[in-house]
């Protein structure tokens, strides 16, 4: 049985461009904090790198700037302060989406993600 996706667009072109300016403002931070509590971190770097591609499908870039978006949002549905607990509702959303986009996230993306990681000082 063939399951398909439905055709939703999350976010429209002018609060995708936004979405994406804050991103790239909050991202780097926001990572130092959750680098131990998501154990899938390359793969969220591999998507950040995936969503500033131009050369990333449009529905994947959106699917990633939304989640992103969630993940570098100061306030969510459990407070990332929190220890231990923080990030699991942003580890949810971003396992999600990255599950969806996975064909978009090229070697490219994940090489630069492993490369970023590997130069990123160990305490945040």
């Amino acid at each position: 049985m063939k399951t398909s996706t439905p055709d939703i667009e999350i976010l429209g072109p002018e609060e995708a461009e936004r979405e994406e300016r804050r991103i790239r403002d909050r991202f780097w931070p926001t990572v130092r904090k959750a680098l131990r509590s998501v154990p899938f971190m390359t793969d969220v770097v591999a998507g950040y790198y995936a969503m500033l591609d131009p050369k990333t499908p449009t529905r994947a870039r959106l699917t990633l700037v939304a989640a992103l978006a969630y993940f570098v949002a100061p306030f969510d549905v459990v407070p990332d302060m929190l220890l231990g607990l923080g990030f699991l509702d942003d580890a949810s959303v971003l396992a999600a989406a990255l599950s969806a986009v996975v064909g978009s996230i090229r070697e490219e993306h994940r090489e630069a993600a492993r490369r970023a990681l590997a130069d990123m000082p160990e305490k945040a």
